[in-house]
């Protein structure tokens, strides 16, 4: 692993880190030289993520939605990888299909649970022990990166819940980054377009996506990989973004950024 002097015995929380952009976002950290907390719904999940990263990383089952779950995963990184400079609220689900008029309410409430509710605890729980902590040069005393999504702005069909959790995310961004910026914790938020996490291949695979139309639609003509969104959330966990708080970065291809008819992107291959 590479010298790190800036994290040398820090440690970074990632939550749903056993896949996707969550596993490619831990893997990130740890090269940069964090000490990083997998945590995950799924136990057996986390704790072999955190084996293939090394002895020096931590697999931890927690539910973000439990607000004594996370107290307890928290507390129990801190512990054993130091002090915590590094959030990344990422745990998440998908949202149920279907007609608005159809749909379920608890499935609603379960959605916004994950999304909302999870990062408002987990940004608590690890933003009380970076208060107390001294400021470092260059990090302050610690940044979150929140997850929204296409979703947070723009309006997907039948997507209640997500939309409303991942717009709420960005609201909650901007209110915790502006109440803690003079404390030296920085807050923001990465919005991804569609990614090529294993779910969504998943999802491709039984037709319930249409990949071919959201490579047309997405400027750049593709989906993202995952650790090209790990990218992002490390650019702004980094002291490489020491002056920006309270921001959401697009990583979406250019999707937000359209706002032309389809048919004047060129044909992909072109």
């Amino acid at each position: 692993m590479p010298d790190h002097p800036c994290t040398s015995g820090l440690a970074a929380i990632v939550t749903g880190a056993a896949d996707g952009i969550g596993w490619a976002t831990a893997q990130h950290l740890a090269s940069d030289g964090y000490r990083v907390g997998l945590l995950d719904l799924r136990a057996e999940a986390a704790t072999a993520r955190a084996a293939e990263l090394g002895p020096q990383h931590l697999g931890i089952a927690c539910d973000v939605t439990q607000a004594a779950s996370v107290e307890a995963a928290v507390a129990e990184v801190a512990a054993k990888l130091g002090r915590i400079a590094v959030l990344v609220n990422n745990a998440g689900i998908g949202d149920q299909t279907g007609a608005t008029v159809d749909q379920n309410v608890d499935a609603f409430d379960r959605v916004l649970s994950v999304h909302l509710r999870g990062a408002f605890l987990m940004s608590q729980a690890v933003a009380r022990r970076m208060l107390q902590a001294a400021p470092i040069d260059g990090l302050g005393r610690g940044a979150i990166v929140n997850l929204g999504s296409i979703a947070s702005t723009g309006g997907l069909p039948t997507r209640n819940a997500y939309s409303a959790g991942k717009a709420g995310i960005l609201g909650m961004t901007r209110a915790m980054a502006s109440e803690w910026a003079r404390d030296g914790i920085r807050v923001n938020a990465v919005a991804p377009g569609y990614v090529r996490t294993a779910l969504l291949i998943e999802l491709e695979e039984k037709g319930a996506i249409d990949a071919a139309g959201i490579a047309h639609r997405t400027p750049m003509g593709r989906m993202a990989q995952p650790a090209e969104i790990a990218d992002a959330i490390a650019f702004l966990a980094s002291p490489r973004a020491s002056y920006i708080t309270g921001a959401t970065l697009p990583v979406d291809g250019g999707w937000s950024a359209f706002g032309a008819t389809e048919s004047q992107l060129a044909a992909l291959g072109a």
